[in-house]
């Protein structure tokens, strides 16, 4: 530690060089938390969670039985033992409460006064955070299974939207209205993502075994169809031009924008360069995952090393994203876990699981003391945690 604060001050590193080591330190001691609960509102399953990314205070929750959570994560008791409490919540009894699972939440990426929701019951609505009032509703024919703003968006308002029919909606939030559509898949839409780099391009994931890259500027729209062989293989073979061998129901792009990881129920992550649509050959082993809808995981920012979230039965894997090494398991729900969320300020991930209970994850305060008797040797000590760190010898 004092290595990089030295060479920060001479001017020898880059400032966020010691920032980035302490946050991938923080990540790799990731534990459950024992002194903070996130009150327990819903009923049954947690489907999906979101942080707002304005002060990253508020969290919302959505849940298999239509309700919708907001909590406070600030602990404002400055108390070591306190419960996240719910500010407010869109109950059974609330009168435009959703009549299914709600199957994604977001906030508006700008200002924490508006956030969406999508459900089972086929609408997308937009909230007023401040009445707990529908400012606008969207009607769908079709299920709706995930819905997506852009986090970077200043030329548009369109929310993109995945339902159980083969096109994806994309609705503009200025117009009221469904502006247009993007046509290229042949079964439902699992799961959707706007690039954290290019307001205009949008990952698609389909039950079709593919995925879309699509800029919405252009009239023909797809981009990149992914395929797992990189064109290798004869567009005679079945998989050409697949993502995956089964149905692809998560998307996730890395912070940077750079590169796409997909979940597929075919047990495998895959990491895509975002720009030309090459397959990297990562080889994260079996990542498990046999849900029937959208698997919401998530990536590390601000890491020397990044990290990627996702939810593995009861347990959270979690990987380093350019390796493919697992890291470690997060055990802690008893049910299956269909959601997590990463909280970048502080290096802390929050879960939900079918068991109905959010859980929090924190860096531990304090590195495990080894015994006396048994000395650490190089080979216990985890490769990504050493990446991270230089000794003092080579700092100086």
């Amino acid at each position: 530690m004092l290595g990089f604060l030295l060479a920060r001050q001479a001017g020898l590193d880059d400032p966020l060089r010691l920032q980035r080591a302490e946050s991938t330190r923080r990540v790799l001691g990731l534990e459950l938390n024992k002194d903070r609960d996130v009150e327990r509102i819903h009923g049954s399953g947690v489907n999906t969670l979101d942080i707002e990314p304005v002060e990253a205070r508020y969290m919302l929750s959505g849940g298999s039985d239509g309700v919708i959570v907001l909590y406070d994560l600030e602990n404002s008791s400055r108390q070591p033992y306190y419960t996240c409490k719910a500010v407010c919540s869109v109950g059974r009894n609330h009168p435009d409460v959703h009549k299914y699972s709600v199957e994604t939440v977001q906030w508006y990426p700008h200002d924490t006064g508006m956030f969406t929701s999508s459900s089972f019951d086929k609408t997308l609505k937009v909230w007023d955070t401040n009445t707990l009032q529908t400012a606008d509703i969207f009607n769908f024919e079709e299920t709706v299974y995930s819905h997506h703003m852009s986090p970077v968006a200043t030329k548009h308002c369109l929310v993109a939207v995945g339902t159980r029919g083969p096109k994806v909606q994309l609705c503009d939030l200025k117009s009221g209205s469904c502006s247009h559509i993007l046509q290229g898949h042949r079964q439902e839409i699992l799961a959707v993502s706007w690039s954290p780099r290019c307001e205009y391009v949008l990952a698609t994931a389909s039950a079709d075994s593919r995925v879309k890259l699509w800029d919405v500027r252009r009239a023909s729209g797809c981009l990149i169809t992914l395929d797992q062989h990189n064109g290798k293989k004869s567009q005679a073979v079945e998989s050409a031009n697949t993502a995956h061998n089964g149905k692809v129901n998560g998307l996730c792009f890395t912070s940077d924008g750079l590169h796409l990881l997909t979940v597929g129920t075919d047990n495998r992550m895959r990491l895509w360069n975002s720009s030309n649509g090459e397959n990297t050959l990562v080889n994260y082993g079996k990542v498990n995952n046999d849900s029937r809808k959208g698997l919401k995981f998530t990536v590390s920012c601000g890491c020397s090393s990044e990290f990627v979230f996702v939810p593995y039965g009861s347990t959270i894997a979690v990987y380093t994203i350019y390796s493919g090494e697992q890291i470690t398991m997060l055990k802690g729900h008893y049910k299956s876990v269909d959601c997590c969320v990463f909280h970048s300020n502080f290096q802390e991930l929050y879960s939900g699981s079918r068991d109905c209970n959010i859980l929090a994850w924190v860096p531990s305060l304090y590195e495990p003391v080894p015994d006396d008797d048994e000395p650490t040797t190089k080979s216990q000590i985890n490769p990504a945690f050493q990446d991270a760190w230089s000794s003092s010898d080579e700092e100086g």
